[in-house]
């Protein structure tokens, strides 16, 4: 890889589960092109994926900035959700304020901000009720 930051954006739709996850299939098609180490490239999609359905579950859509540079990949989610009450709670495994048509459909098991938090190296998290929230992940690529 050069010196040079990739950056990449994506808008994700609030109303449509059956695309949630396009975003994150199309980083890791990004990273192995760039010969990223596949274990880092399997970090970086889990991470992305659960970002992405958050942002669609929690967030009513919104929008993922990836940048990615030859030390880390950092993807910031922002939404205009209704933001996390309580992040510390949130946090924790199991917790989740997924819709019933989520759940339905598979989704809210509360393992979304979890598993980001395991599979990146960094996970910073503002939030405002009433007013969105923004999830920053950090990976970074020679750990």
């Amino acid at each position: 890889m050069n010196n040079n930051i990739i950056t990449l954006h994506y808008d994700i739709d609030g109303t449509n589960f059956t695309i949630a996850g396009q975003a994150s299939s199309n980083i890791k098609k990004v990273l192995k092109q760039l010969g990223v180490d596949p274990a880092i490239i399997r970090r970086t999609a889990i991470s992305m994926y659960e970002g992405e359905i958050n942002t669609v579950i929690h967030g009513k859509g919104g929008v993922a900035d990836i940048y990615i540079s030859p030390d880390q990949i950092r993807i910031v989610f922002t939404d205009h959700g209704p933001g996390i009450a309580d992040i510390e709670k949130a946090m924790q495994e199991g917790f989740s304020t997924a819709s019933a048509e989520a759940r339905e459909l598979g989704f809210g098991a509360g393992m979304g901000l979890p598993n980001m938090k395991k599979y990146a190296d960094a996970l910073n998290i503002e939030s405002t009720p009433g007013e969105g929230t923004t999830v920053e992940l950090i990976i970074n690529i020679h750990s």
